[in-house]
């Protein structure tokens, strides 16, 4: 049986004790003597309190007086002090009520990470030339085969190398839709063989892997508290100590003050101080507010996002500019033929007879592009490269060139009109002198970053985009994909200066500090998403650094602090609706629980409040604050 279940056995049997317990004190207090009443009480005190007696007993031996069991003991016992003894007993059960609800919904709150944790498999099915062997996933061999069968997950990253079936990747990328693989197709550790059986070729150590580098994100991303979370923590340390001296001085101050030496004045002062304690506890903060972000973290995790901190969250709910590498971002980062020129089939299967002898990845483009019209390469053709310009090739007495502007000059070859490169590079082709056509170059928009850019536009988010393209193919992206603002021509520590431009202009002119948590923002952040390996010291030195998981480059998506695991933009637009509803859910809790608990402090105070409306004001405010916390557990996807 857990904690939880033995918690809640524990409560029902108080609440039934007390209720027959009540109604017999109410009718016949009178004609029994007080002490006899003191111990039936003091029983059913016992069943609900002993374990937050124990836990304020440890505190106390430890050093640290002043938490939530302190207060609820010394409130308790004070009322039996005073001869109140179904109200102690009402309140330390109603205490429980709270915490039990507050245990039941961290829990909910912790399964909705710990879910993410399950991905990473304990066991491998290592191939070796005795069969298969049963390993840890820890001790499989990079470069070894390891046999991955239905309904079991893939242990390590690598390249299927026979098989086919279909993998669920819906615990790293959010997608319900298993992907079918094949072989040479990659297979991310972490990810179920829906069916089929498939031999996987491992390409990294365990602990390099997809599914052990979310294992770790998981871990760690407790501890980075948001910046609500921490005054919340330092709030709690000043917060309690100083009402219980306030409660003290109410006890005492008062009939001092006037001189009163009836003790029935004094009984009055001290329930009220009594009352006061009751309210006094912080728990609907201390739970509710670090359940939100958590919460918040295990909802994006479940789409695939994965926040490495309630801190980060925080600040991506805040970011209202955010700038995106062009490469492997906002484009697929793999070549494709955009236009061509001339005869597009003469001039394709022209091209590709010489760009076949090139592994540049424009060659790789253009004779991609000419193998659905049959191409196929002459053993008869040699060719030469020559960097930075082009490929030369010859075929008996046919030479065929294929390059840029300058290796045609160099050539002496005319080109009548210069290609219009909307989008990317122009390759030019000529056969034996004379200009053929032309092939634009281009890498693919993905599909998906217009809608997300004009998503994030709606949100109110300023976009830049930074590459180290030329300035006409950003342009054209820029154009097409409508990014507010574009940079071209950059090399990597130039994007980093120009982050730095953006965030300072953030910061009116002040943000020349240099760290994450040193800045002080006048408005909202600046956000930074990219993939690639250059791009780690820009995503380091954002505000929130969002990496491209799934394809992006390790150093990346540790520089980062936020990791998009199906690499779609659109999940960022996602991202902030989490995070902002988070936040949201975070500040309706805090002027919650602080408005009821100062209105029925001042009550008590006054002698207007009694130990029922301090129990709501605890108790009650705390499950109230803890359940709309839970509703950060609920997620939707961005489409």
């Amino acid at each position: 049986m857990n904690k939880n279940k033995k918690n809640l056995i524990r409560i029902i049997a108080a609440a039934v004790m007390f209720a027959v317990l009540y109604p017999l004190y109410h009718y016949l207090s009178a004609r029994m003597p007080w002490w006899a009443w003191l111990i039936a009480f003091a029983a059913v005190y016992l069943v609900i309190a002993y374990d937050v007696l124990w836990r304020a007993a440890r505190n106390i031996a430890h050093g640290k007086i002043f938490d939530e069991n302190f207060l609820m003991i010394v409130a308790t016992v004070g009322a039996f002090c005073i001869l109140e003894f179904a109200e102690a007993v009402a309140v330390m059960l109603f205490y429980q009520v709270g915490e039990y609800f507050q245990d039941y919904a961290v829990g909910r709150s912790r399964r909705s990470i710990t879910a993410l944790m399950e991905i990473c498999p304990q066991t491998a099915r290592l191939l070796t030339d005795d069969g298969e062997q049963t390993v840890a996933p820890e001790d499989v061999p990079v470069g070894s085969v390891v046999v991955v069968r239905a309904g079991e997950r893939v242990p390590i990253d690598g390249v299927v190398e026979s098989g086919e079936g279909l993998l669920d990747c819906s615990a790293l990328t959010g997608e319900s839709v298993p992907v079918a693989v094949k072989a040479g197709d990659a297979a991310l550790s972490g990810a179920i063989s829906a069916s089929g059986v498939l031999r996987v070729r491992t390409q990294k150590p365990y602990a390099d892997s997809t599914a052990s580098k979310i294992l770790e994100l998981v871990e760690n991303a407790a501890s980075r508290k948001a910046k609500a979370e921490s005054f919340i923590t330092r709030f709690a340390a000043v917060y309690t100590p100083a009402v219980v001296v306030c409660a003290v001085l109410l006890a005492i101050v008062p009939s001092l003050a006037l001189g009163y030496n009836d003790s029935a004045v004094w009984l009055n002062w001290v329930t009220r101080a009594l009352t006061f304690l009751v309210v006094s506890c912080p728990c609907a903060l201390v739970i509710s507010v670090p359940m939100s972000f958590f919460g918040g973290i295990g909802a994006a995790g479940k789409l695939g996002i994965l926040v490495k901190g309630g801190n980060f969250l925080e600040l991506l709910g805040k970011a209202d500019t955010l700038v995106l590498d062009k490469t492997g971002t906002i484009t697929k980062g793999a070549f494709e033929v955009a236009s061509v020129t001339g005869e597009r089939d003469t001039v394709l299967l022209a091209a590709a007879q010489a760009e076949y002898f090139s592994n540049h990845p424009v060659a790789r483009s253009v004779v991609a592009a000419a193998k659905p019209l049959g191409f196929e390469p002459s053993p008869s053709v040699s060719a030469t490269e020559l960097a930075g310009r082009g490929v030369v090739a010859r075929d008996g007495d046919k030479e065929t060139v294929c390059g840029n502007l300058a290796l045609m000059t160099e050539r002496g070859i005319t080109v009548p009109t210069e290609c219009d490169a909307r989008l990317g590079t122009v390759v030019y082709v000529a056969v034996n002198g004379e200009y053929l056509g032309a092939i634009e170059i281009a890498d693919a928009i993905k599909e998906d970053s217009e809608a997300a850019l004009s998503a994030l536009k709606a949100q109110g988010v300023r976009t830049v985009m930074l590459t180290g393209d030329n300035a006409r193919a950003a342009s054209a992206v820029a154009a097409r994909v409508g990014v507010d603002e574009f940079r071209a021509e950059l090399l990597p520590d130039m994007k980093v200066a120009e982050v730095e431009k953006i965030i300072e202009a953030a910061d009116g002119g002040n943000g020349g500090n240099g760290g994450k948590s040193k800045r002080r923002r006048k408005r909202g952040a600046v956000a930074f998403v990219g993939d690639g390996i250059n791009d780690a010291p820009v995503l380091s030195r954002a505000d929130v650094g969002i990496a491209m998981g799934a394809l992006g480059s390790d150093a990346a998506i540790e520089a980062a602090d936020v990791v998009l695991m199906n690499d779609k933009l659109t999940q960022i637009v996602t991202a902030r609706k989490i995070a902002k509803r988070t936040v949201r859910i975070v500040k309706q809790n805090i002027v919650f629980a602080l408005a009821v608990k100062l209105a029925v402090l001042v009550l008590a105070a006054f002698g207007l409040a009694n130990m029922w409306l301090a129990v709501f004001a605890d108790v009650g405010v705390a499950v109230l604050a803890i359940l709309n916390a839970m509703r950060t557990l609920k997620h939707s996807r961005q489409r």
